[in-house]
This record gives C-alpha cells, structure tokens and sequence, in this order.
C-alpha cells in the first residue's frame, strides 16, 4: 500500500514548505498534486484501495464549504482513508458512514461544514485586513 500526500498553494508567492514539514513527519510516499488541478487524476490513479491520502490542513484541500463534502466522497468512492494531520479536521473520522446506506454521517457531514464556514470566514477576514 502506498500513503500518497496532497499538496496545494493558491499563488505563485506562496510555498509548500510548512505542508512539507507537517508531512514530513509522517513519513509519506510522494506528493502529488491537488484533487482539483489539471493532476489531480494523477492522485486517483495512482491511489488503490486500502491507500490512505495524506493532507497537511484540510484547507489545501478545498478552500471552502461548497464543494467539502463532494470532495470527501472522493477517497470513499476509491475505497481510501483520508488522513488530515494538522487544524481543525486532525482529530477527525472523516470516513464515519452509516452501516446501511454507506452515506457519510449526518454529524460528520455538520462537522465538516461548520468547520469549513468557519474556516472561509477566517480566511475573508484575512482579506479584508491585508
């Protein structure tokens, strides 16, 4: 199995360089590049079943609540565990589905949301104060 890493800057100014230091102590495999940039199908297929994805923050993830949960299904549908490894997500299950439907939680799915909103609203602020 392999442990692949997602990795992501919104411009060219930024850096990856605190992502890499929080990845770097978990020790994954390779870093691709983000789900929804013209690679992100490289993740996908090298991912297999079983694999667990590695992300340093939620946020490098998906910038806001609109698509989240479309994104969490992602790792689902491919049969992958999702591992956030530092903020607000870390100390989540973000694979909690129910037994029956396979659905992902309707507490998780509250979670994530009210997480993310609170997340873009920082993030405004941010703006506005720069």
């Amino acid at each position: 199995m392999a442990d692949p890493a997602y990795k992501r800057v919104s411009t060219a100014q930024q850096s990856t360089n605190r992502q890499n230091l929080v990845l770097a102590e978990v020790g994954t495999s390779s870093h691709l590049h983000p789900l929804q940039r013209p690679k992100s199908g490289e993740l996908l297929t090298y991912a297999r079943p079983g694999d667990t994805v590695h992300v340093s923050e939620m946020f490098r993830l998906v910038r806001g609540t609109q698509h989240i949960l479309d994104v969490l299904d992602v790792p689902h549908q491919g049969r992958l565990a999702l591992r956030i490894h530092d903020g607000a997500f870390s100390a989540m299950d973000l694979t909690a589905r129910h037994p029956r439907t396979g659905e992902l939680l309707s507490t998780v799915k509250f979670i994530v949301q009210t997480h993310a909103a609170t997340g873009e609203l920082h993030r405004g602020l941010q703006r506005e104060l720069t």
